[in-house]
C-alpha cells in the first residue's frame, strides 16, 4: 500500500470536488516593508481557493504587488462569529483558505485566534506558514533581555481589568512586550510608570518602513519625550523586567515585618506540606531548617 505524502493527498491546484476537508493556512504578512513576504506565502496565497483578509482594502494593496488574483473576502473581529461560521463549512466541503491580517502573523492579538480553535474543533487541517511578527522584529531591536519575555498583547480597555494586568507585571522579571495605538500611548506610559517605576523601556514604531523609529529610555524620560508631541503609527513597548535583586530585596523586606510562625503559615495556607514550608521559610530569610524548626518547637513568635 502506498501511503500518499500530506502535500499529494491535498493538492492546492485541484479544483475538483475533494474527498477532504480543506487546510487552513496562515499566512505571515509584512508589517512595513512590502518584500518582507516569504516564496512560499506568495505561492500558497496565488493557490488557495480563498483568502480571508482582516481589511480586504488594505490587503489588495499586497495582493496586487504580487500580482495575486485569488478572491477575498473579509474576517475581522466584528464579523468573526458569523463569518468564522461560513469559512469553517467552506473548508469542510475541501476550500483551502489562507488566513492573513493586515500586518504580520495571524492569531497574534488577531481575531484569527478564533478560526483557527473552530477549524481544530471541527478537525480541520491547519497550518502556520512562519514570516513577518511585530512582537518578535521589536524585541530584537530592544537592546533588552531577549532570553525570557512576557507578551501581553494590547492592555484591556477596562480600567478595573487594565489595572489588574499592570499589577500582576509589578513583580515580573522577564521582558514585557506590549502593543500600543497612538491615541493611547501617553496614557499607557503613565500608568507603567506609576505601577512599575522608572524602569527602562525601548519603544518602536513604524518598524520595517522609511521611517522606523526606536527609543531606548526610560519611562520618565518617555512622558517628557512625549508630553507635547502628538504620538502616530503603530507602537510596540518593550519594557524591562523587575531585577532578581530588587525583586529578592522587596521580598525580604517584606518578611522581616512578619515572624517566622506567620511566615510558616503562609506556606502552608498554599498547599506546602509542613517540610516544604520550613525549608521555604529557611530559603526566604538566609536562615538555617533548624533554627525554623527551633521556633515551631517552642511557639515563639520572634521574628
Amino acid at each position: 500500500m502506498k501511503f500518499l505524502s500530506f502535500m499529494e493527498s491535498k493538492s492546492l491546484s485541484g479544483k475538483g470536488k475533494r474527498d477532504m476537508s480543506g487546510i487552513l493556512y496562515l499566512c505571515a504578512t509584512p508589517i512595513g516593508n512590502l518584500e518582507d513576504i516569504t516564496f512560499r506565502v506568495v505561492k500558497t496565497l496565488k493557490e488557495v481557493d480563498l483568502i480571508a483578509a482582516e481589511d480586504t482594502r488594505h490587503s489588495s494593496k499586497l495582493l496586487n504587488h504580487y500580482n495575486i488574483k485569488t478572491p477575498m473576502t473579509s474576517y475581522h473581529e466584528h464579523n468573526k462569529e458569523e463569518k468564522g461560521k461560513h469559512l469553517i463549512s467552506q473548508l469542510l466541503e475541501g476550500k483551502n483558505i489562507a488566513l492573513i491580517t493586515d500586518a504580520g502573523t495571524p492569531a497574534i492579538s488577531d481575531p484569527g485566534e478564533e478560526l483557527v480553535k473552530q477549524a481544530f474543533e471541527a478537525g480541520i487541517r491547519v497550518t502556520s506558514l512562519p514570516g513577518a511578527c511585530a512582537l518578535v522584529t521589536a524585541l530584537t531591536l530592544s537592546g533588552l533581555s531577549t532570553r525570557r519575555f512576557l507578551f501581553e498583547g494590547f492592555l484591556p480597555h477596562d480600567n478595573k481589568e487594565r489595572k489588574m494586568i499592570l499589577s500582576e507585571l509589578v513583580d515580573e522579571t522577564r521582558t514585557i512586550i506590549l502593543y500600543e495605538a497612538p491615541h493611547r500611548l501617553k496614557k499607557t506610559l503613565a500608568e507603567l510608570h506609576d505601577t512599575l517605576g522608572n524602569r527602562t523601556i525601548t519603544i518602536v514604531k513604524e518598524l520595517t518602513k522609511i521611517h522606523e523609529n526606536i527609543l531606548r529610555t526610560s519611562l520618565s524620560k518617555a512622558l517628557k519625550e512625549y508630553e507635547n508631541m502628538d504620538p502616530k503609527g503603530e507602537y510596540v513597548l518593550i519594557l524591562e523586567g523587575k531585577s532578581y535583586m530588587d525583586l529578592h530585596l522587596e521580598m525580604q523586606s517584606f518578611w522581616e515585618d512578619r515572624t517566622i510562625l506567620e511566615h510558616l503559615n503562609f506556606y502552608m495556607n498554599e498547599g506546602y506540606s509542613k517540610k516544604e514550608a520550613m525549608k521555604s521559610v529557611a530559603k526566604d530569610r538566609g536562615i538555617s531548617k533548624r533554627e525554623v524548626y527551633q521556633v515551631i518547637v517552642e511557639g515563639s513568635e520572634r521574628k
